[in-house]
C-alpha cells in the first residue's frame, strides 16, 4: 500500500504515535488506575474473543503507518499477561515506516521474557515503578508483587540489551514524594532513565486532587540541590518529557508534567484499547469502535478513510483546559488504553 500524506488535526498536529493496548487486565492493583474495591474477583474483564487479535492489531498499525505513525508503543494493562506478545513484537517491527516499538510494563514479568522481547525487535522498554521502599511499593501496588522483583526484571532487561530503559515514577504529595530521591540514587549511572509524572486526573476513580500534584519544577529542585544538572535538548518534536542531564555525567532525568506544564499542543498520540476503541487524548470521554468494522469484512480503504477522518477531527487539549473540562464526562479508564 503506498504511503500517504499524514493528516493534521484541527489544531495542525500530525499524527505519529500509536499506543496499543493488548491487555486489559493486571497484576496490580494500583489506586490511581485499578483500585482493588472495584477491580476485584468479579469484576468483568474482556473475553479473549472481545481482545483485538494480534492480526487485527498487526492490520490496523499498518494502516497507520500509511498515515505517518513512526512510533508504537505496547501497553495494557500488565502487556505482558497477553500469550505469545513477542509474536506481536516481532511483527510490529517489521512493518514499512515503523521506526520504534517500545513497550511498559511493571516488570513483574519482565525478566522471564526480557531477552524475547529484545530478539523479537523490541527496542525501548519503559517499567512502571512508583517507589523502592517495600511499604510505599505495597501500597502503591495495591499490595500486589514486589520491589525485588521489579528490580531483577531491568536488570534482566539491562543484560539484554534492551536500551534505554526508562523507570517512570508518578508522584503523589504524602505518599511516594519523600522517596523519590531513592529512585534517583539507585539509578543513576547505570543507564536507567528515571522519569517523575505528575499525577494526573486519569480516568474517574483515581481520587484525584490537586494538592496531591509534586510541580515538576519543585522535584526538580531537590533533585538538583543534592545531584546538579543541566537541561538537555529534547530528542524530537513532541517529545513529553523534560530532560536535564547530571553535571557529573552520570545519566539523566525526565520530568512528565501534564499539570502544571501541559503540552498539548504538541501531543501526536493516538490510543487504541485492547477492545478496538481508538482514544485521540488520554483523558478522553469518547472513542471510535474499530473492531467492529474490522470484523464486519471493511476494506483498507475504508478503514483508512475511517482513520483519516478521526484525526481530522481532533481538537483536544484536555490539559490545557483542565479547570474547565473536568465535569465534561467520564473519561476513558487508563487500564483501558495504557498511560
Amino acid at each position: 500500500m503506498r504511503e500517504l500524506q499524514s493528516p493534521r488535526d484541527r489544531l495542525g498536529r500530525p499524527l505519529r504515535d500509536l499506543r496499543i493496548s493488548v491487555m486489559d487486565r493486571c497484576n496490580f492493583r494500583c489506586p490511581y488506575c485499578m483500585p482493588q474495591h472495584t477491580f476485584h474477583e468479579g469484576y468483568r474483564f474482556l473475553k479473549s474473543t472481545e481482545r483485538l487479535s494480534f492480526d487485527e492489531i498487526i492490520r490496523l498499525a499498518r494502516l497507520a503507518a500509511t498515515l505517518g505513525v513512526r512510533k508504537l508503543r505496547i501497553t495494557g494493562g500488565e502487556p505482558l499477561l497477553r500469550p505469545n506478545l513477542t509474536d506481536l513484537v516481532g511483527d510490529l517491527s517489521t512493518l514499512r515506516g515503523i521506526e520504534d516499538v517500545a513497550l511498559t510494563t511493571n516488570g513483574m514479568l519482565l525478566a522471564k521474557y526480557a531477552t524475547e522481547l529484545k530478539a523479537a525487535g523490541l527496542t525501548r522498554i519503559t517499567v512502571s515503578l512508583d517507589s523502592l521502599d517495600p511499604e510505599v511499593f505495597a501500597k502503591m501496588s495495591g499490595g500486589f508483587g514486589g520491589v525485588d522483583e521489579v528490580l531483577t526484571g531491568i536488570e534482566a532487561a539491562r543484560l539484554a540489551g534492551l536500551a534505554p530503559i526508562k523507570v517512570n515514577a508518578v508522584i503523589q504529595r504524602g505518599v511516594n514524594d519523600h522517596t523519590a530521591l531513592q529512585l534517583v540514587e539507585r539509578f543513576r549511572g547505570i543507564g536507567v532513565i528515571v522519569r517523575f509524572i505528575e499525577y494526573m486526573d486519569v480516568g474517574n476513580r483515581n481520587e484525584w486532587k490537586a494538592e496531591r500534584v509534586v510541580p515538576s519544577r519543585e522535584l526538580a529542585a531537590a533533585i538538583a540541590a543534592r545531584w546538579p544538572m543541566t537541561p538537555r535538548e529534547r530528542n524530537y518534536h513532541g517529545e513529553v518529557a523534560e530532560r536535564y542531564a547530571f553535571d557529573d555525567g552520570e545519566g539523566e532525568i525526565g520530568f512528565i508534567s501534564s499539570v502544571s506544564q501541559p503540552f498539548c499542543s504538541d501531543c501526536s498520540r493516538a490510543r487504541l484499547s485492547s477492545d478496538g476503541t481508538l482514544y485521540t487524548c488520554l483523558f478522553a470521554t469518547l472513542g471510535t469502535d474499530l473492531r467492529a468494522p474490522l470484523r464486519a469484512g471493511a476494506s483498507d480503504e475504508e478503514l483508512l478513510d475511517l482513520l483519516r477522518g478521526i484525526w481530522r477531527r481532533r481538537d483536544d487539549r484536555y490539559s490545557e483546559r483542565r479547570g474547565a473540562l473536568a465535569e465534561a464526562g467520564r473519561k476513558v479508564e487508563m487500564f483501558h488504553i495504557g498511560g
